[in-house]
C-alpha cells in the first residue's frame, strides 16, 4: 500500500471502536442469551478501562444493585437517553462510550428474554429495572407501562432530541419512540405477572409485600379477584388500593391545573373585608391626600373579583369493561372519581359488556368500583345507553364521555343514539383508548361515522380528556 493511498483511509478512533464493542455485545445478548467470550471479554477491558464497575456487564445484577454499590451512577441513569447536545455541535467521544456502557445495562436487563416461572423477586426487580429505562428516557418511573409518574422532558406523547442511533453512531435516542416502547414494557410485564404463580405469591404476605403494583398487575388481580379469599384476597385488595392512590393523586392534580376557571367579571365582588383590594383603594384615592392634615380621604373602597364561572354541569362516563378496555376501565374509574369530588360537578359513572351496571353510588371511591367491575366477555353499548340517556335532564349543561373500542354487535343502532345524544345539545365526547401508553384500536366504521359527524374519537394519553373536558368545566 502507497503512502498516498494509505492517507485516504480515516483514522479509526479508539472511543468508537469501544463504543461498537459495547453495542455489538448488547445486539448479541437481545437475540441469544448465551454469552459470547469474545465479546464478553472485550466489552469488560472497555469497561474497565473507562472507569466503570465490572458489575454492569453481569446480566444477574439490577441497575438497583449497581447504583447501591456505586451511588454516584444514579444520576448518570437519568436522562441517559436524551442528553443535551454540545453547544459547539461536537462529539464527545469519551462520554458517549460512557453512556453506550450504561445504557447497554438498562437495555438488556429490561428486554433480555428470559423464560419460566417467575417469582415475586424478579418481577419487583423487573419493574425497578423499568423504571431505571423510564428515567433513562426522560420520563418518571411506571410512566410509560401506564402507571403513577408524570412524562418529565418528553411530554405526552413526543420525543426528546435526537442524537443518533446506530452502532458506530452516538448514544440511541429511544425518546422519540416512546410511544412504541411504553406499549412493549407493558407486554413484557404483562407476559411476566402471567407466568407468576400469583395466588401462591398472594397467599404469602411477604411475597405479597415485594410486588410493586402496575397496570398489568392490576388487571390480572381485577381478573382473578372472585377466585381469591381469606389473606390472598385482602393482599389483592391492598395492592389495588395503591395502586389507585397513587394514580389518583397524579390526575387529581392534572384536573385541578385544568379546571380552576377564569374569573368572572359579571359577577359583582362581594364587599367583604377579606376581598378588600387596599393598595387599589389607597392608589385610586391618592388624589384626595391632604398634606396638611396627613390625612387620605377615600371616596371609594375596591374589592377584589373572587367568583369564578362555576354553573352546575353533569358528567356522564361509560366505560367498556371487555378484555381489551382493562387500561381505560382502571384510568377512567379514578378519573370520575375525581371530577365527583368537584363542586357542581354531578358525576355518573356507568360500566358495561353484554351487561351494563349502574356504578354511580361508588363513583367517588375507585377502589370500591373498581371491585365491582366484571372484565371480559362480549360488547353491546345497546344496554349502557338505556341507562345513560334518561340521566340527561339538561343537554346543554351535560357532557357524555364514552369509552370503548367501538367493536359493537349492534353498530346502526348505538350510533344512531349516540349522534341523537349530539344533537339534543349534550356535549358528546367518543374515546377510543385513555391510557398512559395511547395505545389502543377504534373501529374504522365508528371513527368515519364520529368524525363526520363533528365529534371525532379521542385517542391517546389520558391527559387529552382531562383537556377536553377542561372548557366543560370552565
Amino acid at each position: 500500500m502507497t503512502e498516498r493511498t494509505a492517507g485516504r483511509i480515516p483514522a479509526l478512533d479508539p472511543d468508537d471502536n469501544r463504543r461498537q464493542v459495547l453495542y455489538w455485545r448488547l445486539l448479541a445478548r437481545l437475540f441469544d442469551p448465551e454469552e459470547q467470550a469474545t465479546l464478553e471479554s472485550a466489552s469488560l477491558a472497555v469497561v474497565e478501562d473507562i472507569g466503570l464497575p465490572a458489575a454492569l456487564l453481569d446480566p444477574g445484577a439490577s441497575v438497583d444493585s449497581v447504583v447501591q454499590r456505586h451511588p454516584e451512577l444514579a444520576a448518570e441513569f437519568d436522562g441517559l437517553m436524551a442528553p443535551e447536545p454540545e453547544e459547539d455541535g461536537t462529539r464527545d467521544r469519551a462520554a458517549e462510550v460512557r453512556r453506550a456502557a450504561l445504557a447497554s445495562k438498562v437495555l438488556l436487563n429490561v428486554f433480555a428474554s428470559h423464560s419460566g416461572t417467575v417469582t415475586a423477586e424478579q418481577l419487583a426487580r423487573w419493574q425497578s429495572d423499568a423504571g431505571w429505562l423510564e428515567r433513562a428516557l426522560g420520563c418518571r418511573p411506571g410512566e410509560l407501562r401506564g402507571g403513577r409518574g408524570g412524562m418529565n422532558r418528553a411530554g405526552a406523547g413526543g420525543g426528546v432530541s435526537p442524537t443518533g442511533t446506530g452502532v458506530g453512531g452516538p448514544t440511541p435516542d429511544l425518546g422519540r419512540l416512546i410511544p412504541e416502547i411504553g406499549p412493549e414494557l407493558g407486554s413484557i410485564e404483562a407476559g411476566l405477572v402471567k407466568r407468576m404463580h400469583l395466588r401462591e405469591v398472594l397467599a404469602d404476605p411477604q411475597l405479597a409485600a415485594r410486588l410493586t403494583p402496575s397496570m398489568s398487575l392490576i388487571e390480572q388481580l381485577l381478573r382473578d379477584k372472585n377466585n381469591l379469599s381469606g389473606v390472598a384476597l385482602a393482599n389483592a385488595k391492598a395492592l389495588i388500593r395503591r395502586y389507585v392512590d397513587e394514580v389518583t393523586e397524579v390526575l387529581r392534580t392534572q384536573v385541578e391545573k385544568a379546571t380552576v376557571g377564569e374569573l368572572d367579571r359579571s359577577v359583582p365582588p362581594k364587599r367583604v373585608f377579606r376581598n378588600l383590594d387596599l393598595d387599589r383603594t389607597i392608589w385610586k384615592n391618592l388624589t384626595n391626600w391632604d398634606p396638611e392634615e396627613e390625612r387620605l380621604y377615600v371616596d371609594r373602597l375596591y374589592y377584589r373579583h373572587t367568583s369564578r364561572k362555576t354553573t352546575p354541569q353533569r358528567l356522564i362516563v361509560v366505560v367498556d369493561q371487555s378484555g381489551s378496555m382493562v387500561d381505560s376501565m382502571v384510568n377512567c374509574t379514578i378519573l370520575a372519581s375525581i371530577f365527583a369530588g368537584l363542586p357542581k360537578v354531578d358525576v355518573h359513572l356507568i360500566a358495561y359488556d353484554t351487561q351494563a351496571l349502574d356504578l354511580t353510588p361508588w363513583a367517588h371511591d375507585p377502589f370500591e368500583t373498581l371491585l365491582r367491575t366484571k372484565l371480559g366477555g362480549g360488547t353491546d353499548g345497546t344496554v349502557a345507553m338505556a341507562l345513560a340517556q334518561p340521566k340527561i335532564a339538561e343537554p346543554r349543561n351535560t357532557v357524555v364521555v364514552w369509552i370503548s373500542d367501538f367493536y359493537e354487535w349492534r353498530t346502526h343502532e348505538l350510533f344512531e343514539s349516540m349522534a341523537a345524544i349530539h344533537r339534543s345539545g349534550a356535549k358528546f365526547i367518543p374515546v377510543g383508548s385513555v391510557t398512559s401508553s395511547g395505545r389502543g384500536s377504534v373501529n374504522p366504521w365508528f371513527r368515519e361515522k364520529f368524525k363526520d359527524l363533528g365529534t371525532p374519537v379521542i385517542s391517546g394519553h389520558i391527559k387529552k380528556l382531562v383537556h377536553e373536558l377542561k372548557a366543560f368545566l370552565t
